[in-house]
């Protein structure tokens, strides 16, 4: 699976739960709020003060 800063957070963590601990230590500590699930990994990254891109290269690694 080929993960984009496009992709939502609901639909990346139902298709691969292992990776909500690099979110997590990223520094999304919401993952569970309904809310997050329809945001898009590029939308939370600019909540949180995170690099959409630097995420999505560890997110596939």
């Amino acid at each position: 699976m080929k993960i984009d800063k496009d992709m939502k957070i609901g639909e990346l963590l139902e298709q691969a739960p292992e990776k909500a601990e690099i979110l997590m230590d990223a520094g999304m500590h919401c993952l569970g709020c309904p809310a997050s699930q329809a945001e898009t990994l590029e939308e939370a990254c600019e909540v949180h003060g995170i690099d959409v891109n630097e995420l999505v290269e560890e997110l596939n690694k």
